[in-house]
This record gives C-alpha cells, structure tokens and sequence, in this order.
C-alpha cells in the first residue's frame, strides 16, 4: 500500500519560501487546474473529447509550486499527464481545450490531442506519449541555451515510471558531464499505470539515484507548495550558475486512473484513496492561507468561482471552433526544403574521397552556420572511427563537436532537443546498426514533432552513420536499415553513392530544417579518390542520376550496388545489351519521374539493393514502376536483393550473400531475352 505516512519522515520547506501574494497566486491558479482536469474528464465522458487524457488531479500543487519559479525565458518538457504544467507556464487554456476537442484552432491543430500540447512562445516544448521521451530532450534544450549563452534554464518533468527507462540514466549522466542548466523534476504519484512504484524502484528512493552521477538532489512532498518551490529555486540557482543540473523526487498521488479511458481493474484500496485525499493539496494550501492570511471563505469562494468561469468560458469558446481539413494537415508533415537556387558546380579536376567529401561538407556548413554542432562516440579528438570528423575538434572546439558518452538513446534525444531549441545538429551513430538504440528519438520524437505539434516545430538534424556489409563485421555491424526509415513519415533517406553527391547531399542535409537520415556505405570509404569541387554547393533532394545511358534495360540501384550495377553493364555491353543505370540518390523523396523515363525507353526494368528482398525498399520502385510504367514494359520488373538471413561473418559467405555484378547481370539477360 502506499502509504501517505511517507510524507512525514520528508524534510519540511521554510516557512517564508513562499509569501502571501504567491500563495494566492498559486491557489487561483491550482484551483484552475484542478477545475480544467474536472471538466475535461466530463467532456470525455460525453464523447466531446475523445482518445484518452489523464488527469493531475491530486498533483496541483507541483505544477503551481515549480513553473512560476521559471522566468520567462526558461523552458519546460512534460509527459501525457502534463495539463497543470502547461497552465502552470502561461499556456492559453482556449487553445488547450480545442486541441483535447481535436479542434483547428488547437495549440496543435487538432493533431496532437492531450499528450502533446506545445507552445514555444511561452517555453512549452511539449507534451509527450512516450514515457520518459522529454528526459533526453531537456538535455538537447538545456545544450542548445547553454551553447547560446541565453542564461535560460529547463525543467523536464517525468513520472516516477519513466525513471526506470534507460533514457534516465542515460541523460542524467550526458547532463551531469556537460553541466547541463536542467532540472529534472520527477512526480512520483505512487503507481506506474497500475504497479506501484515501490514493488519496481530498487534503491532508497528516486532522488537518491542522483548521488550516483554527482547531482544533487531532494525528495520532496509533492503536495506542499512551499516545499516544492524552494526545491525547484534552489535547483534553479545552481543551474544558472552553471553548476549544472539537479533531481528533485515530489511523492504525490494521482486521484484518477491511470487515463480517462482506463477501464481496468481495481488496484488500489479505497481506504488507500481516502486517506490520500486527505492531503488534497488544495485543502492544505487553502487552510495555510485562512491561518497565516486570513483568507475568508467568501474570498476562497470567490477565487473556486473566477476559475470555473474562465473554464467555462474557453470550453465555449472550443466549442465553436471548426475541426482541421485533411489538405491542411498534410501541409505539416515536413517543412520545406530551403531553395537551390543555383545548379551544383560541374565535378572538375579536383579528386577527394567520399570521407573527405562529407568531412569537407561538415567543414563549410560549420563555417557558415555557427548554430551546426555534431554530437556523437569518439567524434571528437580521433575524429570517429571511419575518420569523417577528424580535424572538426581542433577547428571547430569541443563545444560544438561533442564527444558523447556511449549512450546512443541519450545522443539521438539530446540532439532532437538541441534542434527544436534552435541548433542544427549532426548526430554520428557510430555503427548504423547501433540505430536501432536512437529509434524513439527518430521515429517517436524527430519525425512527428513537426506534424504532432501543428507545424509550430522546426527539427533541422541529420542521423547519418556507415551501414551495409562487405568488410566482415558480422551480422550486428553490417545491416542496411533504409526501408525502416523510409515507411516514417516526416523523415527524409539520402543515400549519396559518389564522392560528389556526397558533399552535395550533406549540405542540403544540413540546411534542411526537419529530419534526414543520411546514409553512407563503408565500402564507398574505401574507394577511390573521385572529382568534387571544392565549392560549397547543395543538390536538391529527389532528382535521380543517370549514371550510364541505354536502351535495353533500365537498373536502378543504390549506394554500393551502384559500382556493381555498372561493372554489370560493362559486361553486358560486350554482349550487345545496353544497359541504362539509375542511382535514385535520395530514397525519400524518390525521383520516380526519372525512374519511370528511363523504363518507357528500355522497357524493362531490374531493381538492386544489398538489403533482404523482402520488405525491402526495391519493392517501393517495382510498384511505382507498375504503376506508372506499367504499359511500357516487356517483361516483370526483376528484383535483386540479399537471402532472408543475416549478414555471415565468414567472408566467402559474406561475398556470396551481397548481391554483385554476376548476379545483376544474369538477372538484366532474363527480362531482355524473356519471350
């Protein structure tokens, strides 16, 4: 049982932590939260608000204590139990009911609902559905701010659930060598869902866990205002002085379940309800006031009637409002591409490798933006282990090269809130295999933010990193991941297969305000040095290369199939086919059009990439063919890929199992001599 004996054994606040005109204050404004929780949750009842929305009701008072003890500037993260946070920050509750009602005039546009409420005018980063997500993305905030030299700080709350996710060890640490201005701010409310927090929390307490990364750290009662101010002011001197971030555990409790929508089984005892609502932060907060303020019930009246009212108010107000269009909404999904004005340069005389092509487009964009910063493993003084940032630490200094722990969870959300926060970031998965630890930050986080938060989100970072097989790292070092990314939308997938598209690509990449992934084969480290100018130069996303002309077959392939595919060519040239080569460049945007072009002059079409045939990105091309192609072709668009197993280690296996240049050319003679 939780027990609200817990609260006694707690160090008590001063007693002029908080003074008369902040205690009503803080009152009017938890009665509001208190009210706007009510209502929501009749409204849901109603079917006027729909999905789900999860009340803080019982939790007022760490909404009330901690966000009026930000300044303007300063900056909040909260989770799907975030209404009285975002209140509490000045957030405009009009917007917030329209957004719960799904409404267009929503803080979000009606795409976002109750987990993901944002307002950057105000510092209201979000809300968040996926537990403990705002823990990473506090740390990227509190970076960018730090690198800025604002003197802005951040909150990020989390519940006490999201404390045994990784992503809490992982930041706390990141933030702690780095000095981050960040308060992580936990709720316990006794229960995660409906395990109680005690049967799955090792250790004395959640505050606690601190002293193991050298942060200090308090744990509070969660329904005392006084104490959670001074808590949340002390933290918040610390960390504009630069003495970096602190934990603070509030035990409080939830008097709802888990969600609106929950119908599960009861879990908590109603003695146990009952005797935790006894300490209604409210209650306590109103008898300091009638005690120490003489606060009469009339005024107490008075301020529970002017909070209902302006409730009411703005649900009438949501009410009216019209629900978003289809065509609308669609528009939020990505941000624009910045314009290329001017065609890239021709290649010239100048040769470089694909490494020194992408180091040399980190060097210009670098240069010309002081707001590019790269985060990842060993980035900085070995400059990486395939060599791509070397020489970036000694020109550019460890503030904006940052060699990171290995922590891919921590990196990937660090560097997701460093670009809703301002900066453009380069984030190194060391492997890219070691993508998969990044996952929530690009798929949950980086992708959807601009879409979830009505458009109001720009995310200018790129996830780039060395993947496909071919120099005998086995299965976990050697995948080729591009169809996963390409089936999210909000994400972009480059895959630059020459030294020139290279440095083009990565600088569009760069200046690119959403999300890329950027793709980099490690055989292509290996070759040969080719032409790049040494111009800074950007080549727009979604127009193909015609690597080679010919009549008989198009093939379309990517990264290091495209050497093979040539190599191909060059045989079959011998035996009178000619074959076309299509290097689509970017899988997404794919340049279909170009594709398609090619295939109504050969007729025929063979689609080759390294990754397994099934589910791979060459059956995306083969539909689009049939789609749009369909009555030009002579024969079945063909499709090579790799057998359905991992990578081998064995290199006779490995060489075997990579689709090559035998293979591509059998498969161009069938469809050219099929009748």
């Amino acid at each position: 049982m939780a027990d609200v004996s817990i609260l006694k054994g707690l160090t008590p606040a001063a007693t002029n932590a908080v003074g008369p005109e902040d205690r009503r204050a803080a009152l009017r404004l938890m009665l509001q939260i208190r009210r706007f929780e009510t209502r929501t949750k009749e409204l849901f009842l109603k079917g006027v608000i729909k999905g789900t929305a999860h009340s803080s009701v019982g939790q007022e008072a760490i909404a009330a204590g901690a966000c009026p003890a930000l300044e303007e500037r300063d900056f909040i993260l909260t989770h799907h139990r975030g209404h009285g946070h975002t209140i509490a920050k000045g957030a405009d509750i009009r917007l917030m009911f329209a957004e719960l009602m799904g409404k267009a005039s929503g803080y979000c546009g009606g795409l976002g609902g109750s987990m993901h409420i944002a307002d950057f005018e105000r510092g209201i980063l979000g809300a968040n559905g996926i537990v403990g997500a705002g823990i990473g993305l506090g740390t990227g905030a509190a970076l960018a701010e730090k690198l800025n030299g604002t003197g802005a700080i951040g909150i990020t709350f989390f519940g006490d659930g999201a404390a045994n996710e990784g992503i809490f060890h992982e930041a706390m640490n990141l933030a702690a060598i780095w000095q981050l201005p960040l308060i992580f701010f936990c709720e316990n409310n006794q229960y995660g869902l409906s395990t109680r927090t005690e049967d799955v929390t090792a250790g004395p307490s959640i505050a606690a866990r601190g002293d193991a990364y050298g942060v200090p750290n308090a744990r509070i009662d969660g329904n005392d205002l006084a104490a959670i101010r001074e808590a949340v002011t002390r933290a918040a001197l610390r960390a504009r002085a630069g003495e970096g971030p602190s934990l603070i555990e509030a035990l409080t409790y939830r008097w709802d379940d888990h969600s609106m929508r929950a119908n599960l089984p009861s879990y908590r005892t109603g003695e146990e309800e009952a005797v935790w609502r006894t300490v209604d932060p409210i209650v306590r907060l109103e008898a300091e006031m009638t005690e120490r303020d003489g606060l009469s019930k009339a005024a107490y009246d008075a301020l529970v009637e002017e909070a209902e009212t302006e409730i009411e108010a703005a649900i009438d107000w949501a009410m009216e409002q019209h629900e978003p269009a289809m065509v609308d909404a669609m528009g939020y999904v990505a941000p624009a591409r910045p314009t290329i004005s001017t065609a890239p340069p021709p290649p010239g005389d100048r040769a470089i490798t694909y490494v020194e092509a992408i180091t040399e487009a980190f060097v210009q964009e670098m240069e010309r933006d002081a707001d590019t910063i790269l985060i990842g493993e060993d980035v900085g003084r070995i400059g990486g282990i395939f060599g791509l940032t070397r020489g970036l630490h000694e020109r550019f200094g460890p503030e904006r090269v940052r060699d990171a722990p290995i922590s891919e969870g921590a990196i990937a959300s660090c560097g997701v809130g460093a670009a809703l926060r301002g900066k453009r970031v380069i984030v190194e998965a060391q492997l890219w295999d070691f993508v998969t630890l990044m996952m929530d930050a690009i798929v949950n986080q980086a992708a959807k933010a601009r879409y979830m938060l009505g458009g109001k989100a720009r995310v200018p970072i790129v996830f780039r990193g060395p993947q496909g097989a071919g120099i005998r790292l086995a299965a976990q070092h050697t995948q080729s991941l591009e169809a996963l990314f390409a089936n999210i939308p909000g994400l972009e997938v480059y895959a630059p297969s020459t030294a020139y598209d290279a440095k083009g690509l990565m600088i569009a990449a760069i200046r690119h305000d959403g999300p890329v992934v950027f793709l980099e084969h490690k055989l292509l480290y290996l070759g040969q040095p080719q032409p790049v100018p040494e111009a800074n130069y950007a080549i727009e996303p979604g127009r193909a290369r015609v690597v080679r002309e010919g009549h008989d077959c198009t093939v379309v392939a990517t990264l290091a199939m495209v050497e093979r595919a040539v190599q191909a060519a060059d045989r079959l040239a011998r035996e009178g086919i000619e074959v076309e080569i299509i290097d689509p460049r970017t899988i997404k945007p794919l340049d279909m059009d170009t594709i398609c072009e090619s295939v109504r002059k050969t007729n025929r079409a063979v689609v080759v990439h390294e990754a397994p045939l099934f589910g791979g990105f060459g059956g995306e091309i083969a539909a689009g063919i049939m789609e749009h192609a369909f009555d030009w072709l002579d024969a079945p668009v063909t499709r090579i890929g790799a057998p359905e197993s991992p990578v081998p280690y064995n290199d006779r296996l490995e060489r075997e199992w990579m689709p090559d240049a035998r293979r591509i050319a059998e498969a161009v003679r069938k469809v050219c001599y099929r009748r």
